[in-house]
């Protein structure tokens, strides 16, 4: 069995050809599809955060009206740029959301990715420490985050409060019990892997990756999750880690989906640059109908060594679309490759 569930950056455009054409549209078709997708039988309904960008920007109240309008499917991100983020301040509202969902969120985060600004993290009043990187920071940000979620107390009580205090040292409220062991890191590279199992962090691994080897991108993600959990068993954790990998698939069943995917434009793996240091590599796309589907995907290593596979979605799409993706996967894929 094997975990599926989608992926929406939240495109919004107000161009002729988009269904989600204000931040409103993307917000609320992106409710309205986690629930299509509960409905359908999928696990899991992930979103990516973007600022300074026409994307979903703010995860937790999106999280949260999710959660009240689901029961089951999980509610994610992959990922949150922690350069961006007040570690205190999510902890809170990460708290809250997961409370009203029941315990389902999944918070995928990382350092980032290039953004839509140079260096936007400034414009929310961070700075690296000196003699620290970006990524650094967001690395330290991302293990103050998770020391919060351990629920332990910390701050020193007034002692004539507004309202009685607990005994003791406070801690943030409110309190998600759990969530630290639904936390994710999104690795780029293969040495930010091994960091995050050596903290206890769930790992998600994305359609790119640094170039480290030159061989296939699945290839190349695959020896990251290996290498992955091999740190995870040196560290000593007692739970199973979980392992996610996205991917663009498309099965064509019928004829809109041979108009907008039935080219074959992106078939193969893609070298590229992700700033002026770091060459990546891209995973293909895989679009084809059914039986080729199953025979492509069945050579995909790091596919097959993950518990969790999170389909992208081409949001702009509209909602109906988006769940006939998603059904089209569920219904003629997942169950010939034995994920269903």
């Amino acid at each position: 069995m094997k975990k599926i569930g989608f992926l929406s950056f939240g495109h919004w455009t107000p161009s002729p050809g988009s269904q989600t054409r204000s931040a409103a549209d993307a917000l609320l078709q992106s409710i309205e599809l986690a629930v299509a997708a509960e409905e359908l039988g999928a696990d899991g309904a992930y979103f990516r955060v973007h600022h300074f960008a026409r994307q979903l920007a703010s995860p937790f109240p999106l999280l949260a009206a999710i959660g009240a309008r689901t029961k089951r499917i999980e509610i994610g991100t992959a990922v949150i740029d922690m350069r961006y983020e007040n570690p205190l301040y999510m902890a809170e509202d990460s708290g809250a959301a997961d409370l009203i969902a029941g315990g389902r969120l999944q918070l995928g985060i990382s350092r980032g990715s290039p953004e839509q600004v140079i260096d936007g993290w400034r414009y929310f009043g961070y700075r690296p420490e000196e003699g620290e990187s970006d990524a650094d920071m967001g690395r330290r940000h991302a293990q103050v985050f998770l020391d919060l979620l351990r629920g332990e107390g910390f701050a020193k009580p007034n002692p004539r409060p507004m309202f009685p205090n607990p005994p003791g040292l406070l801690r943030l409220e409110p309190h998600a019990p759990g969530l630290r062991e639904r936390v994710w890191w999104g690795a780029g590279a293969n040495a930010t892997a091994i960091w995050a199992a050596q903290l206890g962090m769930n790992l998600q691994s994305s359609t790119l990756k640094e170039d480290e080897s030159g061989k296939p991108f699945h290839v190349q993600q695959a020896e990251q999750i290996r290498a992955y959990r091999e740190a995870w068993k040196a560290a000593g954790h007692r739970r199973e880690p979980r392992v996610s990998v996205s991917r663009s698939i498309f099965a064509l069943i019928d004829d809109r989906d041979r108009a907008y995917f039935g080219r074959g434009r992106q078939d193969e793996d893609q070298i590229g640059f992700i700033d002026e240091k770091t060459r990546a590599i891209f995973g293909r796309s895989y679009a084809a109908e059914p039986d080729v589907l199953v025979r492509q995907l069945a050579e995909d290593e790091a596919i097959a060594a993950a518990d969790t596979l999170l389909l992208t979605v081409p949001n702009q799409l509209g909602v109906d679309y988006n769940a006939h993706v998603v059904e089209a996967i569920l219904t003629h894929v997942a169950p010939a490759l034995g994920w269903r």
